[in-house]
C-alpha cells in the first residue's frame, strides 16, 4: 500500500466531508435517543464507502477516456468555477 497516496486521499476527503450535508444528516439521525448509535454509524459509514466506490469506479473508466492531466485541469476549473459563484451568489 502506498501510505503517502492514502494520506494525501484521507485528509482530503476528511477535511471535505466535515460540515458537509452528509455529517449534519447523521448528527441529526444520531439526535434520536431512540434510534441506535451503532446502527446510525454503521449505515452513515456504509453509505460513504459506497458513494467512494462508485467514485473509485467513475475515475477508473473515465480516467481510459481521458489523460490524468486533462482531468486534473477540468477538476481544478470546476473548483474554482464553484468558489467563484460561491463568493458571488452567497
Amino acid at each position: 500500500m502506498d501510505w503517502r497516496v492514502f494520506l494525501t486521499v484521507f485528509v482530503s476527503v476528511f477535511i471535505a466531508e466535515l460540515g458537509d450535508k452528509t455529517q449534519l444528516a447523521t448528527m441529526l439521525f444520531a439526535s434520536d435517543k431512540e434510534v441506535s448509535k451503532w446502527t446510525v454509524f454503521l449505515a452513515s459509514a456504509s453509505a460513504l464507502v459506497v458513494a467512494a466506490a462508485i467514485g473509485v469506479l467513475a475515475g477508473s473508466v473515465v480516467s481510459q477516456y481521458i489523460s490524468e492531466k486533462a482531468l486534473s485541469m477540468i477538476a481544478g476549473i470546476g473548483f474554482i468555477l464553484i468558489g467563484g459563484w460561491v463568493l458571488i451568489f452567497r
